[in-house]
């Protein structure tokens, strides 16, 4: 190879560097971008899917509301990485589990929401939210200070 050549290789594979960490950088948001501090909620119901992705894991619970109807919500937890060193786990969320999530409503009104705690029938409990996204301090994260 050329020296020309080897310029023209090490030019085009930084740009693809680039490239990369700029989609990743847009599909990153901070909290206060999609959802709402000042719409908390609490959703209970069994665990239809699990999407196990980064940069947020999401889990999709079937809600009954007060009325009876059943809605499906999509809730973001922070990383897969982040919720597996805390305990929760793509087995601890297998379809049919019955959960409570704790947690802050789109500002779309969609039925998606940023999940802080998720609850599990036997009481135990399990931060989910992202640390340092502008979510509210509220206590519940561990490595707030």
């Amino acid at each position: 190879m050329t020296l020309l050549t080897v310029k023209r290789l090490a030019a085009l594979a930084g740009f693809a560097g680039l490239m990369v960490s700029s989609t990743q950088s847009w599909s990153h948001h901070a909290f206060g971008a999609e959802f709402d501090p000042n719409r908390p909620l609490v959703l209970r119901g069994p665990v239809v899917k699990v999407e196990w992705v980064n940069p947020h894991a999401w889990i999709h619970l079937e809600h009954t509301t007060e009325d009876g109807e059943k809605e499906v919500w999509m809730v973001e937890g922070g990383t897969p990485n982040t919720l597996l060193r805390r305990g929760l786990s793509r087995r601890s969320l297998m379809p049919g589990t019955v959960i409570v999530v704790d947690g802050y409503q789109s500002k779309d009104r969609s039925k998606r929401a940023n999940g802080r705690d998720v609850t599990f029938e036997d009481g135990s409990k399990i931060f989910m939210g992202s640390s340092g996204t502008g979510a509210p301090r509220d206590g519940r994260d561990p490595t707030e200070q």
